[in-house]
């Protein structure tokens, strides 16, 4: 069985034929669900543009589902930082922290979560839009919370708030920079599993002991579709295929449903991209996820996983979650 926690990145997906509110409301249904079930945290992803993603605002998101459940962590995987100014971010997080404390993470990515043209919308500057302005940028961001460096700015709620702050990645940029500053990495193996491994070296690697974690902490991001067996993982996993297929071609939308995904003629190259994306993740019946859950965190060492599912209906999506839970895990039990 596998036995770290285990935790749910949801995108909020919008499904062919649903609004986003639809969509909204079953994020908030599988939160409440994956609560009851015992996983550890549930966090939320932003994305900009994209008709198929209705997380596009992490904070204003996090709120509901808090109000909506009482237990589980809840946070962001992550908040993209040069989409914002830093004190916006301390000022959002501060305040979902003083509302619910002890159960907010703040999950900090150093991409835009989308194309240049949307990140300029939402920025207005190109200024902080570049890598090398986030290490500045997550400096200034933490001394709102922690007041270290004083200055003129008192951020309101959020001096002396204390989110839980991590550093998310998909490459060995923040890996590194998460391990110098003593802070929980949370790496995306979901999209970029060639790289997992040596991320993961290069954050144990660079670790240094701080105020906020005495020995590194891995999270491991990974794709996880459970179903009765292998065949109807498969087939729920189509959408997902589609729709990764389909953003990489520039043309995002809707999540499709499985019959519309299963009859897409795909070309032999984007069958090698699919069968690429899913190297590493974890698909097919509880024995086979035990299975590939098992060898990702033999290959690893994560200290928890968290769970990404992206099929096109929410009670598919929520049976997944149960299944993992009660014979992948064998039964999950929150910390705390």
């Amino acid at each position: 069985m596998i036995n770290v926690p285990l935790s749910v990145l949801d995108l909020a997906p919008v499904a062919a034929g649903a609004t986003a509110g639809e969509a909204l409301r079953h994020t908030t249904e599988l939160a409440r669900r994956t609560e009851e079930l015992g996983y550890h945290r549930f966090w939320v992803a932003e994305h900009h543009n994209m008709p198929g993603i209705a997380s596009s605002a992490p904070a204003v998101l996090l709120a509901h589902l808090a109000a909506h459940t009482s237990a589980i962590r809840l946070g962001s995987g992550g908040v993209m930082l040069p989409n914002h100014a830093p004190l916006v971010v301390a000022e959002q997080f501060g305040t979902l922290d003083a509302l619910h404390p002890g159960r907010i993470d703040l999950g900090i990515g150093r991409a835009p979560g989308t194309d240049q043209v949307t990140a300029l919308a939402l920025r207005r500057t190109m200024e902080g839009l570049s890598a090398e302005g986030f290490p500045r940028e997550l400096a200034d961001l933490m001394n709102y919370f922690t007041g270290e460096r004083p200055g003129p700015i008192t951020a309101t709620p959020g001096r002396g708030q204390q989110p839980a702050i991590w550093l998310l990645g998909s490459s060995g940029f923040s890996a590194q920079l998460a391990g110098m500053l003593g802070l929980p990495f949370s790496f995306a193996h979901h999209f970029s599993s060639q790289h997992t491994l040596p991320a993961l070296a290069l954050y144990r690697q660079s670790f240094r002991p701080s105020k906020w974690l005495a020995e590194p902490y891995a999270m491991v991001a990974v794709n996880a579709v459970c179903a009765d067996t292998d065949e109807r993982a498969e087939w729920l996993a189509g959408p997902s295929a589609l729709s990764l297929l389909r953003l990489r071609s520039g043309r995002p939308g809707p999540l499709a449903t499985p019959d519309e995904a299963a009859a897409y003629p795909y070309t032999e190259v984007e069958r090698e991209f699919v069968r690429q994306r899913r190297e590493g993740q974890a698909m097919g019946s509880p024995e086979t996820v035990r299975r590939q859950l098992g060898e990702l965190l033999a290959r690893t060492g994560a200290d928890e996983l968290m769970l990404t599912t992206l099929v096109y209906d929410v009670a598919d999506r929520v049976r997944s979650y149960e299944l993992i839970a009660a014979k992948v895990a064998g039964g999950l039990r929150r910390d705390g």
